[in-house]
């Protein structure tokens, strides 16, 4: 599903961003988006999908399971937590000097979060009929906002002072919270799906 999802990214995200600037009467500028999606999401898809094929070609999938995997999972937590401090360290003092423009704009990235999970897991995944395996991951990767391409756009269009910067950060300080919360939500309704419940 993420690499569904990251393959999607690709396609989308240009288009997307270039309507939406288009729709603010902004220029658009094609190139800065295109690197940005290609470094962001095209190089660690590849760049994932050629190591994980050398290690299961030399190692073996039983290997990559149960111990690369195993180890890979501190260093990915490490990573995001490591992102979020460096995005704190600039942005921390504008987040605590102006808590009502910090809720202006998280509001509604919730509202939106919370919206799009509810359509998928509540109403598409249910009449799909997909069972709780497929419908829990599809839900919550549909909901997440991929700040990592947004910071990186909007710091280079717009600087890392700018508001577009700042609404990014806000978007990463409100998106963990909210998803720690959607997988509790799911976690306690697995029973109104099909599939194995565990």
């Amino acid at each position: 599903m993420v690499a569904i999802n990251s393959l999607t990214m690709l396609v989308l995200y240009a288009p997307l961003g270039g309507f939406l600037l288009g729709v603010n009467a902004m220029p658009i500028p094609w190139e800065t988006i295109l690197l940005s999606v290609a470094i962001y999401v095209g190089l660690p898809l590849v760049a994932g999908y050629y190591t994980r094929k050398w290690i299961i070609q030399h190692r073996g999938m039983a290997w990559f399971e149960t111990r690369f995997l195993k180890y890979l999972t501190p260093v990915s937590i490490a990573a995001l937590l490591g992102t979020l401090v460096l995005l704190f360290t600039f942005k921390g003092e504008v987040i605590v000097e102006n808590p009502f423009t910090i809720l202006w704009i998280a509001i509604p990235l919730f509202i939106q979060t919370m919206l799009i999970f509810v359509l998928g897991y509540f109403i598409i995944a249910r009449w799909l009929r997909l069972p709780y395996r497929d419908a829990a991951p599809a839900a919550m990767i549909g909901a997440s906002n991929h700040f990592e391409v947004a910071i990186a756009t909007a710091t280079i269009l717009f600087g890392l002072a700018s508001g577009a910067a700042l609404a990014t950060v806000v978007g990463v300080l409100i998106e963990v919270p909210v998803m720690l919360m959607l997988v509790r939500i799911c976690l306690r309704t697995q029973n109104l799906f099909a599939g194995e419940v565990s």
